[in-house]
This record gives structure tokens, C-alpha cells and sequence, in this order.
């Protein structure tokens, strides 16, 4: 890719070069034109300029015509040097374009993303800032019992790694559509926000420019795979839950960047977790719910690893809505075994 870059910028640079020597040659014969045009003795009564003696015979058909004949040649040579060399390098020239527009519309995204004190949506004000570490939102919330409204902290989940747990499209969908019930309110046009296609897009590109790099596999790089275990082998440890899964199943490293009680478990997105795995935006895990949809237990693990696809079908009569994220990016093999023998024994 930089070898690209590189050579765009060759191109661009030759194409000036010769538009410039060009412009010179033709300013260098106008001077000299014009310098002879003036070599005119006596008065114009006395010789007008259309009366002087031109080139003879022997002049015209010998030195006047070599020097026309040597200035096409080096024409013909530049156009023949110049049109293959253009012509090799222009594919690089193009990938130069599009990376330069490409910049443009993270430049035009990261300006929505900004937040309000700075002209942009507030998507940053929520989300922890420019880089989308993960933040906090406030919001309020209506007991549905009692009708009494309160607010609270609700978790932003991180935005580094959103492009780990989601396809292009799906992300588009959130934008668009916001997130029922929690304080992610929907953007797009289509989904009654004042952003159109154009703006969300920039905005995507934008949060692709601020991903957490990833390993050579793609995946998340392992010091933050091993910070993860790390974690939830220390929660285990001081007694906060009982086997590596279900602390994997709660974990939050402070930016909600992949917890499974985010969705499945109600009241944990502001600090007031209720029953684990009861559901939420989620559906319900317990009374062996995951065991009656999977009874395989390599098939819910293989679809934790990949998320939901919209409209495809997954364990027992089950049919995808795109909203089930995959973890299979952010989380080891064996991560993913522990979420899922805890799940399934509850």
C-alpha cells in the first residue's frame, strides 16, 4: 500500500514536471519570437514588416527545416516517454486518489463524531472522546412498576472495536436506527435522525479509522487478549464470580467493549444488574434456554464466534437479526468455550 501511495505520488510529480517544462518552452519561444520581431532597421515608412527579406532558399530548405524537424523529434521523444510512463504509473496514481478521498471523509466523519462544543453530533461525548475508548451517557429511566422516572450513568460501549464484533452494514443499521431503550438514538434519516446516507457513511469511515489495530490473523492483539484474562482470572480470584465464564460474561474493562451482560442482563448497563442472563435487549439464557436452542454445544460456540446473520438461520427454529455481535475477533477459542459451558449451566 505505501508502495502505492508512492507511486501516485510519482506520477503527480511527473505530470507537473512535464506541464511545467512545457509551459517554459512555449514562454522561451514567445520571447524569442517576439525578440525577433523586433529586429526591424529603419522606420516602418522605410521598410515595413511585412516587406522585410525572409530566409532564402538554400536557408529554408537547410538549416530552418532541420531545426523544425529536431523540435517536433524532441516533441514526438516526450510524448513517447511521457504517455507509457503515465500510463504504467496511473493505476498508482488512482489508488493515491482514492486514499487522499478516503482521508477526506474521515476528516468530514471525525467532525459528526466530535462533540457538541466542537460542532459535531456529541457521538464522542458519549462514547469516550475522539479515540472511542468508551464512556459514559445519561439517561433517564421509568420503572415500570412504580412510573418513577430516575436518571443514571449508562455505559457507552467502546467504539475502537466495534468494527471486531460487526460488519459494515450491521454498524449502519445502529446508526440509522439507534438502539432501542438506551439512550442510542437513531441518526440516520431513515430512522428519523438528522444525519443522510452521506454523513453516515463518513462517520463509519471515521470509527474504522480509529479501530484498535489488529494482529496478523485479523484478530485482537494479543497484550489485550492476555489484559482481558488477566481480568477475569482476578475476579475469580477475589471471589467476584465463581468460574472464568461467568467473569467473562460480565467483564466490563471499563469501556463495555464486549460484555455478553450488556445485553442479557437488565439493569447492568447502569450499574443495577439483576438477574445474570435474564434477558434484556438480549433474550433470556436461563431454564436452559441456550441448551433447548443449541443442543450442540460446538454450534453455540461457532455462533457466538461469528454473531447473527441477518435472515440466517441458527440453532433450534432460530432466524438472525444482525444484532448479535461476533466475539470470535476479540475473544481466544478458549475465551469463548468458558462464556459457553457457563451459559449453558445456568
Amino acid at each position: 500500500m505505501v508502495l502505492e501511495i508512492i507511486l501516485a505520488d510519482t506520477t503527480t510529480t511527473i505530470a507537473w514536471v512535464i506541464l511545467l517544462v512545457s509551459i517554459i518552452g512555449w514562454i522561451i519561444y514567445g520571447l524569442a519570437n517576439i525578440r525577433s520581431a523586433r529586429r526591424e532597421v529603419g522606420a516602418e515608412i522605410k521598410l515595413a514588416a511585412n516587406r522585410k527579406p525572409y530566409y532564402d532558399d538554400e536557408r529554408l530548405e537547410g538549416e530552418k527545416i532541420e531545426r523544425t524537424q529536431l523540435i517536433g523529434l524532441a516533441f514526438l521523444a516526450v510524448v513517447t516517454i511521457a504517455l507509457p510512463l503515465y500510463w504504467i504509473l496511473e493505476p498508482g496514481r488512482m489508488v493515491g486518489a482514492e486514499k487522499e478521498f478516503q482521508k477526506q471523509f474521515e476528516v468530514w466523519g471525525g467532525g459528526l463524531f466530535a462533540t457538541t462544543a466542537e460542532g459535531g453530533f456529541n457521538c464522542a461525548g458519549c462514547h469516550g472522546g475522539m479515540k472511542g475508548g468508551g464512556g459514559v451517557a445519561s439517561y433517564a429511566i421509568t420503572d415500570p412498576t412504580t412510573g418513577e422516572v430516575k436518571h443514571v450513568n449508562w455505559k457507552a460501549p467502546a467504539i475502537n472495536t466495534i468494527f471486531y464484533r460487526y460488519s459494515e452494514e450491521e454498524v449502519r443499521f445502529i446508526l440509522e436506527y439507534g438502539r432501542p431503550f438506551s439512550p442510542m438514538s437513531a441518526w440516520g434519516l431513515v430512522g428519523g435522525g438528522p444525519l443522510n446516507d452521506q454523513q453516515i457513511q463518513t462517520v463509519i469511515e471515521y470509527m474504522k479509522s480509529i479501530q484498535i489495530p489488529r494482529d496478523e490473523q485479523g484478530k485482537l492483539p494479543n497484550a489485550k487478549q492476555q489484559e482481558i484474562q488477566a481480568e477475569a482470572e482476578r475476579l475469580v480470584k477475589v471471589g467476584t464470580y465463581a468460574t472464568l465464564g461467568e467473569a467473562l460474561f460480565n467483564l466490563d474493562l471499563g469501556s463495555g467493549n464486549f460484555s455478553c451482560a450488556r445485553c442479557h442482563t437488565k439493569g447492568w448497563s447502569y450499574g443495577e444488574p439483576q438477574i445474570a442472563g435474564g434477558g434484556a435487549f438480549g433474550p433470556n439464557l436461563l431454564g436452559g434456554a441456550t441448551v433447548r436452542q443449541f443442543p450442540l454445544r460446538e454450534e453455540m460456540i461457532a455462533f457466538i464466534k461469528a454473531g447473527s446473520e441477518f435472515g440466517k438461520k441458527y440453532g433450534e427454529q432460530g432466524q438472525g437479526s444482525g444484532r448479535m455481535p461476533g466475539f470470535g475477533l476479540m475473544l481466544t477459542d478458549e475465551q469463548i468455550a468458558a462464556i459457553v459451558d457457563y451459559e449453558r449451566g445456568q
